[in-house]
């Protein structure tokens, strides 16, 4: 059985290009070594495709069985089938290699190819995306992307154990560092034997591309910086959004703002985020038009979404950097007190931008979404954050992908969902379920617009979800979609004149 399983992990290589059938013998051997076995016979196998994840558990199962892998827990497992894979995932230089010889035909072919290679290596592990729940809802802004990620590992208690006792490294420096390609890992930072990235040059600049492994949508890939260095919006950032959209014009890219709260995840590493796929903030039209002196050449607008966004579009993609700096400096500095608006208190900046790029035919197209991360008394994650009555869907902080349309739930909500709805419709006290008292205010209030039963509860339920994800991003937006929050709002482009 564990012959037959290592001969398809080879033959899986084969069929995808990883490997070569002359490497077949090494291949087989180097696992062997990896799963610490000494003797194989070369299996007949048959036609049928071959299931990647299944063929890992066979092997893995073995491992364990024989003290090969120390625990049975999804971190070690992921630490163990990843070093196989990366035993069979070809070395950097040929992948810069196809890459490069695939984009000098088409930028298109060169990133299809990859995202593909990405998932084939198991670096994005299909089986877990396709556990993501995913919809689309419509709201007054368009169809928002729903998504309850179920695709990142959770808590692993073993690991977590294990990783008080490591001594401290900082090797690599983040998650993101060009350092985790070929990286082995370990209990508290994830094994990297099968990724591979790919250097290019943004605005005479060493980066580098990869994919994201947990995919939030279509060919959802990474720019990193070349060097761990913080990430900053300013005028340079604004060069290599559009630089890199001249490079690949099918794709957006865009870029996590710079501060707490606002901000990404990772802010001690300069990156983008890009892909092929178009959000709802992209198909959202300009409802106010903007003039700017001096910039006669430029398209520019207010765009109809919740948060506060200024969309400026031109064939000249330097008069866009121009005309985004002046607009970032005057933001960094701008106070409207009114409008509860401060650009610092006691020294500390809340002012900042998320800039998102994308091509339009021969245009250039640029998003910049005014953000600040002010808290007060009343909502000390932030004023411009989901504000409590809102976080039992979502509490966490309003990074890039919430701001273009796309919300990330966490994963709790799949079954607070489902249970939600199977009290909708029974009538079960929902305050007296510890699981989903959290949502009781909301359902009350659902029912006195809905009759809920077992064939509507769901759609139901995930309309309105998607209508308080909307809700999520009018809270996040500095300027409100009232007659005084346009009025504030105007009052800012007009310094800018």
């Amino acid at each position: 059985m564990i012959d037959t399983a290592v001969a398809k992990l080879v033959r899986y290589a084969e069929d995808k290009g990883l490997i070569a059938s002359e490497d077949h013998v090494w291949a087989v051997n180097t696992l062997l070594e990896a799963l610490h076995l000494d003797s194989y016979t070369e299996p007949v196998l048959d036609d049928a495709p071959i299931d990647l994840p299944a063929v890992l558990d066979v092997l893995m199962d073995d491992a364990h069985a024989r003290g090969v892998l120390e625990n049975d827990s999804i971190v070690y497992r992921d630490l163990f089938d990843t070093a196989l894979m990366g035993r069979l995932t070809p070395p950097p230089r040929e992948v810069i290699a196809k890459f490069r010889a695939l984009y000098a035909e088409d930028p298109v072919k060169a990133t299809d190819w990859y995202y593909r290679f990405s998932q084939d290596t198991n670096y994005i592990r299909r089986d877990r995306i396709a556990k993501d729940v995913q919809w689309k809802a419509p709201t007054e802004y368009g169809e928002l992307d729903i998504t309850i990620n179920l695709s990142k590992p959770e808590k692993d208690p073993k690991a977590i154990a294990a990783a008080r006792n490591l001594p401290s490294s900082a090797y690599p420096q983040c998650q993101l560092c060009a350092t985790n390609e070929g990286y082995a890992g370990r209990v508290n930072h994830p094994a990297r034997q099968n990724h591979r990235i790919v250097p290019i040059e943004i605005d005479g600049q060493p980066w580098f591309l990869q994919y994201s492994p947990y995919v939030y949508y279509n060919e959802h890939c990474i720019c990193l910086n070349s060097e761990h260095t913080p990430m900053k919006i300013d005028r340079a950032c604004f060069r290599k959004l559009l630089d890199f959209v001249g490079q690949f014009p099918h794709y957006f890219v865009g870029s996590n703002a710079d501060l707490p709260i606002v901000g990404g995840s990772i802010l001690a590493h300069d990156h983008f985020q890009g892909g092929h796929y178009e959000f709802a903030m992209a198909k959202a039209p300009v409802e106010t038009a903007l003039s700017f002196p001096g910039f006669d050449d430029v398209r520019a607008g207010i765009v109809k979404w919740p948060m506060s966004v200024i969309r400026l579009r031109c064939a000249d993609p330097a008069r866009l950097v121009e005309l985004a700096d002046r607009i970032l400096t005057a933001w960094r500095g701008y106070t409207d007190e009114d409008a509860m608006i401060l650009a610092e208190t006691d020294g500390v900046p809340h002012n900042t931008i998320t800039p998102i790029a994308r091509r339009r035919g021969a245009d250039y197209e640029l998003d910049l979404v005014l953000r600040n991360n002010l808290t007060t008394p009343e909502h000390p994650l932030g004023l411009y954050h989901p504000h409590a009555e809102l976080h039992h869907i979502k509490k966490e902080n309003i990074g890039l992908i919430e701001v273009m349309g796309l919300a990330v739930l966490p994963a709790r909500l799949k079954t607070e969902l489902a249970a939600l709805g199977e009290a909708l419709v029974s009538g079960a006290d929902i305050r007296a379920d510890e699981q989903i008292a959290k949502h009781a205010d909301w359902a009350e209030e659902l029912k006195t617009r809905y009759t809920f039963c077992a064939d509507n509860v769901t759609d139901i339920l995930q309309k309105e979800v998607g209508i308080v994800f909307a809700k999520v991003l009018e809270h996040a937006g500095v300027y409100k979609r009232t007659d005084a929050g346009k009025a504030a709002f105007l009052r800012f482009v007009d310094i800018l004149r």
